[in-house]
């Protein structure tokens, strides 16, 4: 942590974007595209484009050179779609883990270890904690999902800074 006067000229940093691959959707971001270094969360109801968008983005990170991760929680990716939205899938590291916080602990590392340019997880709904996957049907596990990703979140923010990797949700 470092202090310095926001308005003072050396502090002003350009901040690193990827494409949407959408030019509309870039120039109403305001910068170009998604900011390299911070979490992105992409909300929307069921098949309204939230895993196209980040493929997207994850095809034109691959072009400018970029190293990207697709955690794949609901077990769902199409590799004919995502090809044919330009994703470079011999050069995409994937993984499908079984539980919340396995993919949560793939994410961490991934990011810690500095070389990914954009990581996915796809999705929130998918990242079942492991005691609900070990309990019974029916048992009642009020928040544990939402506990789950606060912590999640807490542990991964300044890593991702860090590490100038962008983390879609």
């Amino acid at each position: 942590g470092s202090i310095m006067r926001l308005g003072s000229k050396d502090s002003v940093v350009e901040i690193e974007t990827v494409s949407t691959g959408s030019l509309g959707l870039d120039i109403a971001l305001g910068i170009g595209g998604l900011p390299k270094g911070r979490i992105i969360e992409i909300y929307g109801p069921e098949s309204s484009g939230k895993t196209t968008l980040a493929l997207q983005t994850v095809a034109e990170a691959q072009k400018k050179g970029g190293i990207c991760a697709f955690v794949d929680a609901e077990h769902a990716l199409d590799p004919v779609y995502a090809r044919k939205l330009g994703v470079d899938l011999e050069n995409l590291l994937i993984s499908q883990p079984d539980t919340g916080e396995q993919a949560l602990e793939i994410t961490d590392t991934l990011v810690r270890s500095g070389a990914i340019d954009v990581l996915v997880v796809d999705s929130v709904a998918a990242l079942v904690p492991r005691a609900e996957i070990e309990g019974e049907m029916g048992d009642s596990l009020p928040g544990m999902q939402a506990r789950l990703m606060s912590q999640a979140l807490r542990k991964l923010t300044a890593s991702i800074s860090k590490s100038n990797c962008m983390v879609i949700f």
